[in-house]
């Protein structure tokens, strides 16, 4: 197992100096400013907020970079990445980091939700390296500008996932145990089907309803079965299955693909891997997370494939729901026998 501990360290303090910055550009300008589109990328969308993450991103780790040099894939830069410092050859790069420097920018510059940094880093295979290759991850919470608390998560493979809880105010920082739910069932609890944007809506609230009715037990005048939450940050949805708040999250956009091109429409904004490049802390951390049919999830470390992902919060709620979500999936035509 190559050793990232060194690297540690760096990608923290990075991670607390996006933060600082987002925030501050967060309170010193209006929401109109933050959510201004600066261009459309390849991945996704890019805001004026993002712009801000972004320039200390490549900053920060330029500085990382002058030790040992490495490749950066980032939303928002080329998608063959970025190498650095800035002339070295890629060959002699030892890591390939793959970053989301905001996740879940539309609820963060609106100030409706938290949003987080996520980076991922994996030895340098070129255009093979893949997301099962990443041996160290980070996640950092950006906070809204009425938030003073801050949690920061990360994992080495095969070493465990830690977590703390930062003071932005204070600097001060305090332990964080993450307990996964060890519920059996989806009854009184959070589970959901993402369906964040316009277009087949109809195909995934259906899908929903079946797997809380078939797995959580029959509805009951005047009372909820369930609930759901439309957290619009992948890293967002990992945290809360890994904090115990949900128990069950599915993203299957990607499988949309045939029903919309019948319906006439595009195909839809979809998870891409850096989005899910600190899968490896809830991995770590014992929750079972795999791909839409159900196998190993794993992707490409680039910024474009689309990524559908299932997670489930221990393995006994895994096999009471993963059966039904398969079924439904296939029912609907997303998925075949």
């Amino acid at each position: 197992m190559p050793d990232t501990h060194h690297l540690l360290p760096a990608i923290l303090d990075l991670h607390d100096r996006i933060r600082t910055a987002v925030v501050s550009a967060c309170e010193q300008q209006s929401h109109d400013a933050m959510a201004e589109v600066a261009h459309d990328d390849a991945g996704d969308t890019i805001y004026a907020v993002d712009r801000v993450s972004e320039t200390t991103l490549i900053e920060g780790l330029a500085a990382v970079a002058r030790n040992e040099p490495l490749v950066l894939i980032a939303e928002g830069l080329p998608p063959e990445g970025l190498v650095l410092p800035h002339g070295a050859a890629e060959a002699d790069c030892r890591w390939r980091l793959l970053v989301d420097p905001i996740d879940g920018t539309r609820g963060l510059m609106y100030q409706k939700r938290p949003a987080w940094i996520l980076t991922g880093v994996a030895p340098n295979r070129g255009a093979a390296t893949r997301l099962r290759d990443i041996v160290l991850a980070v996640q950092t919470e950006i906070p809204l500008v009425k938030q003073h608390l801050s949690d920061q998560l990360w994992a080495e493979r095969g070493r465990g996932a830690v977590a703390r809880r930062v003071n932005r105010l204070t600097g001060e920082c305090t332990p964080l145990a993450l307990r996964p739910s060890r519920a059996d069932s989806i009854a009184h609890g959070f589970a959901s089907v993402s369906r964040f944007f316009p277009g087949a809506r109809d195909v995934l609230a259906a899908i929903d309803d079946e797997i809380a009715i078939d797995v959580g037990g029959p509805l009951a005048h005047g009372k909820a079965l369930c609930f759901e939450d439309q957290y619009i940050s992948t890293g967002g949805q990992l945290y809360e299955l890994m904090a115990g708040h949900d128990r069950f999250i599915a993203d299957v956009r990607p499988l949309l693909r045939d029903i919309l091109a019948e319906r006439g429409m595009p195909h839809p904004l979809c998870c891409h891997p850096y989005d899910l490049c600190t899968v490896l802390i809830a991995e770590e951390l014992g929750l079972s997370i795999t791909d839409g049919a159900g196998a190993e999830i794993d992707a490409p470390l680039d910024i474009e494939a689309d990524v559908a992902w299932v997670g489930y919060a221990n393995d006994r709620l895994r096999q009471r729901v993963e059966p039904v979500l398969r079924a439904a999936l296939v029912r609907h035509g997303l998925l075949a026998l």
